[in-house]
């Protein structure tokens, strides 16, 4: 599998393994099949007949039926921290280039760009029988131009991804309120360094990263360059030891955090 190398807000690499195609053709067939479903379902139920096309009720079908498989891969990305249902069931979510948390406006870009890659899916309110079925065979082919991008790419990335300076990894975490920077404190706990207010969310998340993932090689010499460059950064002295240092580091964002 291949790897890449993020540049951290502390200007530490980490390494992640790009998810592999056939993981992403899964996810990409998994979510297709899904919506699929979901279309004939909900004409079964809105008409009786999944293949009934009642241009009276074309609105209505657009409304129910289409434009929530339209909106389906953004909802999904934006509230599952880069996965769709595919994406996490086959292992693989969606990474910003920056080392940041991917952002509300990357995932939009993302998802605009499936408008080059595969036909609108109102195709499927409007068709039925061999039509339907032409239709169906046409988005399959032009998601064939979607796996070429992905396989030339240095960095496993579609159209989406290269406009808005993402890829998609490979992960075994189960991702919950953990992959947050939130985590609990005593409602009597002090602050020792309030300092830390001045580091944005993107450097508490790069900071808890490296803390949580266990990143194995040269684990004490990067807990030691992310804790020197703090104390620069925030100009705090720290007698302590690194790793207990950045650890009290995150329980004084998280505290001071729900305290403004």
């Amino acid at each position: 599998m291949s790897n890449i190398s993020i540049n951290t807000a502390f200007n530490i690499e980490l390494d992640f393994v790009l998810a592999p195609l056939h993981k992403r053709i899964m996810a990409y067939l998994i979510d297709f099949v899904m919506m699929v479903i979901y279309m004939y379902v909900m004409k079964t139920i809105l008409h009786g007949d999944a293949s009934l096309y009642d241009a009276d009720f074309i609105g209505l079908d657009i409304l129910v039926v289409s434009f929530p498989m339209l909106i389906y891969s953004l909802l999904t990305e934006l509230t599952m921290n880069g996965q769709t249902l595919g994406k996490k069931l086959v292992g693989i979510r969606v990474l910003s280039l920056d080392a940041g948390e991917t952002t509300v406006g990357q995932f939009i870009l993302r998802w605009i760009t499936k408008f080059f890659e595969w036909p609108m899916l109102f195709g499927f309110v409007v068709l039925n029988g061999p039509y339907l079925m032409a239709y169906t065979m046409l988005t399959c082919f032009l998601g064939l131009g979607l796996v070429i991008v992905i396989a030339v790419t240095p960095k496993n990335q579609r159209l989406g991804d290269l406009i808005a300076g993402t890829t998609v990894v490979n992960t075994t975490s189960k991702f919950s309120v953990a992959d947050t920077v939130f985590m609990d404190v005593q409602t009597d706990y002090v602050a020792t360094y309030p300092q830390v207010m001045q580091l944005s969310d993107n450097d508490i998340n790069t900071i808890k990263r490296i803390i949580e993932n266990g990143y194995k090689r040269n684990k004490t010499q990067l807990y030691s360059r992310v804790a020197k460059r703090v104390t620069e950064v925030l100009n705090i002295p720290s007698t302590l030891d690194d790793y207990d240092f950045l650890q009290i580091l995150l329980a004084d964002y998280n505290f001071l955090a729900t305290k403004e």
